[in-house]
Parts: C-alpha cells; structure tokens; sequence
C-alpha cells in the first residue's frame, strides 16, 4: 500500500509524488547513523580526556622550554655518568695490574732454633704475590745472637734447599 504524499509543500519542491516510507525511512537511518556518530564522537573525546591527563602529568606543569632542559641535563648526566664508568673501569684495570705485584699470602711459623732457647723466638715469615714470587726470610735466635737471612721464591719454588719451618711457611702462603 502506497502513501503517497499530496503536500503543498512537497508539490512545491518537486516531491510531490514521492511515497512517505521511503522518507521515513531515510529519516531514521540518519537518526541511527547520527547516534552511532554521536557514540564515536563520546568514545574519541573520552579517549582525548584520558590522554590530556596523563600528559598533564608527564609534564608537571612545566612549559616545553623547562621539559626541553629538564631533558638536556638528563643527557649531560648520562654522558658524565658514561665517562665516570670509563674511567673507573679504567683504574680498576690499573690496579688490578699492581696488585699482582703486591704481596698478597703470607705464612709464618715460629719454632726453637736450638732447644735450648725456649719461647720459640726464631721464626720463618713468607711473602708471596699473586703469581707465588716473594721471598723467605729466616731468622734464628741463640744465645749469641739473632741471624737473619732471606731466600728468593720464583712460582712457588726457589733454588736452595728449605729447612722443614721454611717449607712448612711456604705452605701455609701458598694455601696447602
């Protein structure tokens, strides 16, 4: 059934044959796609809020020239950071180097030279460093004197015989 539409008005601007269903629901699509418009436009001003906010708190109420230099002194502490870095890795590598050279073990063992002393005052004291290359020295206590020698340690051995204590020290430095 058609309805046809006998208007003054739509005779007027050339609609006057025109069926009102048609019109009605051309009116309604529109009213539906201007409310799913309405709803995206909601959703994207919602979206704009959100992001308004956390770039308000990104910048604190600082202007951009303040964030520009807020931003400016982070990279020169980060490349003074950087150079610090470099160069405490270098002196650790520097001292690391000395070190090796620095008596680092240590053994002692104090004894009776001639059993007739007693307090055990004669003593061998052993130095080594990283690589065991130190060196001995003795000392023996009597009744006439103190004698004092020393023996040189080369990778944890040396040319000359050890007396027992002497042996027994460069044990002990060389953790045995």
């Amino acid at each position: 059934m058609k309805t046809l539409a006998n208007s003054a008005f739509l005779n007027q601007i050339g609609f006057g044959s025109f069926d009102l269903g048609y019109l009605v629901i051309g009116v309604i699509a529109l009213a539906v796609l201007l409310l799913i418009l309405l709803i995206l436009l909601i959703v994207q001003m919602n979206k704009v809020s959100k992001l308004r906010k956390r770039l308000d708190k990104f910048l604190l109420g600082k202007d951009a020239m303040s964030l520009e230099e807020n931003i400016n002194e982070l990279y020169e502490d980060n490349r003074f950071l950087k150079n610090s870095t470099d160069k405490n890795r270098d002196d650790i590598r520097t001292l690391f180097k000395r070190m090796e050279t620095v008596f680092q073990k240590m053994g002692l063992v104090r004894y009776d030279a001639f059993n007739q002393m007693g307090g055990q005052l004669s003593y061998s004291l052993v130095l080594l460093d990283e690589n065991d290359n130190g060196f001995i020295i003795n000392s023996v206590h009597s009744t006439e004197g103190c004698y004092s020698y020393s023996k040189e340690i080369r990778s944890g051995d040396n040319n000359i015989t050890l007396s027992n204590e002497e042996a027994e020290a460069l044990a002990i430095a060389k953790g045995k």
